[in-house]
């Protein structure tokens, strides 16, 4: 008996080793928003819009491996990096009044595990779980002609001009998502073959805390600069939506006290979408059969 079962476990794993196969790739592509996330809005004469997007949109790059089982299903591990596109989250220009630009970009690592079905030699499809490792979203800011009342510093009796400058880091908690791609590659020798690629990625990203990672405010007239904790001040009185940004350090939590101050160094969490549609360009090289 034992060796009746020794015998079939051996013939199961030389017929699945018969069609086995290991296989890596590299690939490369763009994503757009799978869904459009209002970001902020943008102030013209023209009048005034929502902007929408998701920081899951931009160039991306992956490298992946994976084990065919037999002719039909397999398994598959990817690493990929996100460079993603600039999202407007405030835009004003109009006279006589401060102009603001403020964008927004993400820089992500991720993680994959799927499992793949061929439906023919060419065509196959693929679904899994996906998690952000690591990388950033930045806010990069361009603030012009903010005008301060005379007398809001001492010794500074008369109205005066700022500019600010300041690029704000934030980080996020490790997120899990999905993934799904449908493909067609194309045999171009033995062993290597050229793919495309429509995918799908499902993901939004918690804040945890940001930094500011470079400030400059400057006042026009006099040269005199201004640290971030003035500024925040300043945009505060002025009841401006930015006022926010303007901390050196935010921690973001899931619940604060009734009355706090919810633009200060505590604020409360959001969740920001990184989901997308894209399309792949790679590579495949297949090891054995």
């Amino acid at each position: 008996m034992m060796k009746r079962s020794i015998l079939l476990i051996a013939m199961i794993l030389v017929a699945v080793s018969a069609n086995a196969q290991f296989y890596v790739s590299a690939s490369g592509g763009y994503s757009i928003p799978s869904a459009g996330v209002r970001f902020g809005t943008e102030t013209t004469m023209n009048g005034i819009k929502n902007t929408y997007g998701s920081y899951g949109e931009g160039i991306h790059t992956q490298l992946r491996g994976g084990y065919y089982f037999n002719k039909s299903f397999g398994v598959e591990v990817g690493l990929g990096y996100l460079y993603g596109s600039d999202q407007n989250i405030a835009y004003v220009e109009l006279p006589n009044q401060p102009f603001v630009d403020v964008k927004a970009r993400g820089r992500a690592y991720g993680a994959s595990a799927s499992v793949v079905y061929k439906f023919t030699n060419n065509v196959y499809g693929r679904i899994g779980a996906l998690i952000k490792v690591g990388g950033k979203t930045e806010a990069i800011g361009i603030l012009r002609d903010i005008k301060i009342p005379a007398n809001t510093f001492p010794g500074v009796p008369v109205e005066t001009t700022l500019d600010v400058d300041f690029v704000h880091d934030y980080k996020g908690r490790l997120p899990l998502g999905a993934i799904a791609a449908i493909g067609y590659k194309y045999d171009v020798a033995k062993n290597v073959s050229l793919f495309v690629e429509a995918e799908y990625m499902g993901v939004s990203v918690t804040r945890d805390s940001s930094t500011m990672k470079e400030f400059s405010a400057v006042i026009r007239e006099n040269g005199a600069t201004l640290n971030v904790d003035q500024v925040r001040e300043i945009m505060k009185a002025g009841g401006s939506p930015l006022t926010p940004v303007f901390n050196n350090h935010v921690e973001y939590v899931d619940e604060l006290p009734l009355g706090a101050d919810q633009t200060g160094s505590k604020q409360l969490s959001q969740k920001v979408p990184y989901s997308s549609f894209g399309v792949n360009f790679g590579i495949t090289y297949t090891f054995g059969k």
